[in-house]
């Protein structure tokens, strides 16, 4: 009784009642057994493709690329033709040639550059030094660095001062610390010599800069009066994101200091080191303008590294195609240190 009067309520618009039993949903899709539904116009394949044509258009105009496309579009095409298209020119003319006068012949293309670099005396002298202030410029800015952040750590006075004070030399542009240990080093007025006479050292003084024994080893104790403020600033931001939790229970289970810091401190600083050693290795193969001011063109087969060796070929000799080999050598070095390490950056999702 009641599903008839609730029929006689629902007629159509032309007047005619609802048949008892005839759906009242009859403008709803029909209902498939697997419970889906039918739409209309769904066998219509113009009608399907019209609107997936419009399901992307609108994923497309929502999309969060084409919306970032004018922030990055215009930088990235810039990076890409001034950086890895000038890497790419680079390496195009270290197999010809050329010397800088005229067009380059890119008609008949030979590794013969590469080929004399590996028996080139003053290239294997270059790379030797190269690889020898990297390591020892790295190593020994890390341990300066890393003792120093352990002082300042210890809550002492000035801290702040101390901090700055360390760091302020990072802030120099090598042309003003060249100057600087220029005059540091020089054999008669310089603070080095003067010092040690002023100790009745006198034997101890050196031409710093003109005996081959001491030109690199004066380089790296620069650089790293330079760079060991940055390892330190790094090392002490490393420091103060260990809990201190763990230093109790090192101390409650008597641990020394020493044993603490070698053996629960310092392997957690993993990261702060890698960080700061990829940053050193890039400063050092990048230290030509250092050297350049201190000794020119010409700083000698004992202090002589690949930058210089590169700007000496190409722009003293005119040797263009054969100091374009050297200036891939140099690419590929600094590549062999990032790359690992951007490599680990995005295992570990940091990039």
């Amino acid at each position: 009784m009641s599903s008839r009067i609730f029929a006689a309520l629902l007629r159509d618009t032309d007047g005619s009642p609802a048949t008892e039993g005839e759906s009242t949903a009859s403008d709803d899709p029909e209902v498939r057994t697997d419970g889906g539904a039918v739409v209309d116009g769904a066998d219509d394949p113009s009608s399907s493709t019209d609107t997936a044509d419009a399901s992307v258009i609108t994923r497309l105009r929502r999309s969060r690329f084409l919306e970032s496309l004018p922030f990055w579009g215009p930088p990235g095409l810039l990076v890409f033709f001034f950086v890895y298209g000038a890497i790419s020119w680079n390496f195009l003319i270290s197999l010809t040639g050329w010397e800088g006068l005229g067009a380059p012949d890119y008609s008949s293309l030979s590794t013969a550059a590469y080929t004399e670099l590996l028996s080139d005396a003053s290239f294997i002298a270059a790379f030797r030094n190269t690889i020898a202030l990297l390591v020892v410029f790295t190593a020994l800015s890390l341990v300066v660095g890393l003792f120093l952040a352990i002082l300042v750590d210890q809550q002492i006075r000035f801290e702040n001062t101390f901090r700055t004070i360390y760091l302020l030399p990072m802030s120099l542009s090598f042309v003003v610390t060249a100057i600087f240990w220029s005059w540091m080093y020089n054999p008669r007025i310089g603070l080095i010599n003067v010092a040690l006479r002023g100790v009745g050292l006198d034997a101890l003084t050196q031409a710093w800069l003109s005996d081959p024994r001491f030109k690199l080893a004066a380089i790296i104790f620069a650089l790293m009066w330079q760079f060991s403020g940055y390892c330190m600033v790094v090392y002490l931001a490393g420091l103060r994101a260990i809990p201190h939790d763990q230093y109790e229970a090192a101390r409650i289970d008597g641990a020394s200091t020493v044993r603490l810091y070698r053996r629960v401190i310092i392997p957690q600083l993993r990261a702060s080191t890698m960080s700061a050693a990829v940053v050193l290795v890039v400063f050092a193969l990048k230290a030509f303008d250092f050297l350049f001011v201190l000794f020119g063109v010409n700083p000698g087969s004992s202090a002589d590294i690949l930058s210089v060796m590169m700007f000496r070929v190409a722009f003293d000799r005119l040797q263009w195609a054969y100091g374009s080999a050297v200036a891939m050598v140099l690419f590929l070095m600094a590549l062999s240190v990032i790359g690992p390490y951007l490599y680990l950056q995005y295992r570990r999702g940091e990039l």
